[in-house]
């Protein structure tokens, strides 16, 4: 297990839809531990593969204490609606309201390739959507809206010598 760096905004691969999992041998155990380990590290929520420069479906979560996985996530039931900061990794220094369902439903698989379902409801909600944004090369930033969003471009602007998007 390796506590894997974090690719930063402008990495073409945060802005690339992540293949689906296919096989689930070895390497995908390894990349998994990899994914746990990283999110470990104090301050995280999640990490989603792309993160560490890894085009698949596979994130990691950290919400409560409770570290999981899921491999080729498919959220829905969508409930409810809250806005709080969010942040990300790959956009340091950066956080700005966004909204999000207050619960959703995330279907997928363990490492294993056996079925998982995982309810979440509030900041479990939220990193289950983050996550997920990020396997289709979405960023939180592209959700925001009006004065919100022309805020985080200038933010990004003034950090990012060559912001992409």
């Amino acid at each position: 297990m390796t506590v894997r760096p974090i690719r930063i905004y402008g990495d073409p691969v945060l802005r690339t839809e992540a293949d689906p999992v296919t096989s689930f041998d070895a390497e995908l155990r390894e990349l998994v531990a990899d994914l746990e380990e990283t999110v470990r590290v104090p301050g995280r929520a999640g990490v989603a593969a792309p993160q560490i420069g890894v085009s698949l479906r596979v994130f990691s979560y950290n919400v409560a204490g409770q570290v999981g996985h899921l491999v080729n996530p498919v959220l829905s039931q969508f409930d409810g609606e809250q806005e709080d900061d969010e942040a990300c990794l790959s956009l340091p220094g950066l956080g700005f309201p966004t909204k999000r369902a207050m619960s959703v439903t995330a279907r997928g698989f363990d490492q294993y390739g056996e079925p998982i379902e995982i309810r979440g409801t509030g900041f479990l909600a939220r990193a289950l959507q983050h996550e997920t944004d990020h396997l289709a090369g979405r960023l939180y930033i592209d959700t925001l809206t009006g004065d919100v969003r022309r805020q985080a471009l200038r933010e990004l602007r003034r950090v990012s010598p060559s912001p992409r998007r």
